[in-house]
């Protein structure tokens, strides 16, 4: 944009965005975190008529937000990322922390029942699916893990003696271990073995090194190539790297798993509106009707708080409730 919004200037001459930008990999935010960042601050500047965000304060991010609910009556989720962008435009790239932001229309969090598939609507959907598309959804059912959780598992996250993968940096953050299903060992070892191939084809090229968390490549300046570091789900085309300029091998897009299970849902038939996401509630809910302790899916899900667990008792396989119609009863 060239627009007087956006155009700011901060340290070396660098554009606002360019600074968002900066700002968020200075704190190893992901890639997506920064890139709505950088959306909601556009957005931001668009409502304002071009006002640059340092020319206002409290009471434009305030309109903003409203507006948001009011006119374009976007989900509580959408509107808190807007005010977590915003928060971090002032507080981080601006130095200008935001006070009290007085009245603002917020948008309410409806409190919705997840939609679970059935053990029969797994297995149908499963039916649909080949290759790293049924493996990833597979492994979203049967470890409980959030999409991006599996596209960013790295093959040293995979311990196939314990039974176990290790989540790294999951939502809020935070590092957690779950369970890795029996009857995908062979799978996995598959995959191993597919991701071990296109290292080695890489190296063969003067390639084959991988983007490092946090400040990793400086500390170990060997390790980006080392095959422990490589991604478990390697992309099938190499890429360049928006942070280092350098040409390597991401991890598989989460589009193409997302419209492969979307075309699976469909084709087995099931009408819910399920997702890639829907396999996480089905792991949870299926771990409580057979049985398991609540404290310990908990633990497997990396829930902070066993309230949010518990909205999984709402939709075991018991009826509305749990309760027993009347109809039912001899």
């Amino acid at each position: 944009m060239t627009q007087q919004g956006t155009g700011d200037t901060g340290p070396a001459g660098m554009r606002l965005l360019d600074r968002v930008r900066r700002a968020s990999r200075l704190r190893y935010y992901s890639r997506r975190t920064e890139q709505a960042y950088c959306y909601w601050v556009r957005a931001f500047v668009r409502y304002h008529r071009l006002r640059h965000p340092r020319e206002m304060g409290e009471q434009e991010v305030a309109q903003f937000l409203s507006h948001l609910t009011l006119e374009r009556s976007l989900a509580p989720a959408t509107q808190n990322q807007a005010l977590n962008a915003l928060c971090f435009l002032y507080r981080h790239v601006l130095d200008q922390p935001l006070g009290r932001l007085g009245e603002v229309v917020r948008a309410k969090r409806p409190r919705r029942v997840p939609v679970v598939f059935t053990p029969d609507e797994v297995s149908r959907i499963l039916a649909q699916l080949r290759g790293v598309p049924w493996f990833v959804a597979a492994m979203l059912y049967g470890s409980g893990l959030r999409l991006m959780e599996c596209l960013r598992l790295r093959i040293k996250d995979v311990d196939l003696e314990r039974r176990e993968v290790t989540v790294r940096d999951g939502k809020g953050r935070k590092d957690r271990r779950t369970v890795l299903p029996e009857r995908m060992l062979p799978y996995v070892r598959r995959m191993l073995e597919r991701a071990r191939r296109y290292h080695a084809l890489d190296l063969a090229e003067g390639l084959g090194a991988t983007e490092l968390p946090y400040a990793l490549a400086r500390k170990y300046p060997n390790a980006a190539r080392e095959l422990m570091w490589q991604y478990l789900l390697p992309s099938y085309k190499r890429s360049i790297s928006p942070y280092t300029g350098r040409e390597g091998r991401h991890h598989v897009s989460p589009d193409s798993i997302q419209r492969a299970v979307y075309r699976a849902i469909r084709a087995a038939g099931i009408t819910k509106t399920g997702s890639c996401h829907t396999f996480r509630h089905s792991f949870a809910t299926h771990l409580l009707e057979s049985g398991q302790d609540i404290r310990t899916v908990q633990e497997l899900l990396g829930h902070k708080d066993v309230k949010t667990t518990m909205i999984y008792t709402h939709v075991l396989n018991r009826g509305g409730l749990g309760v027993r119609s009347p109809l039912d009863r001899g």
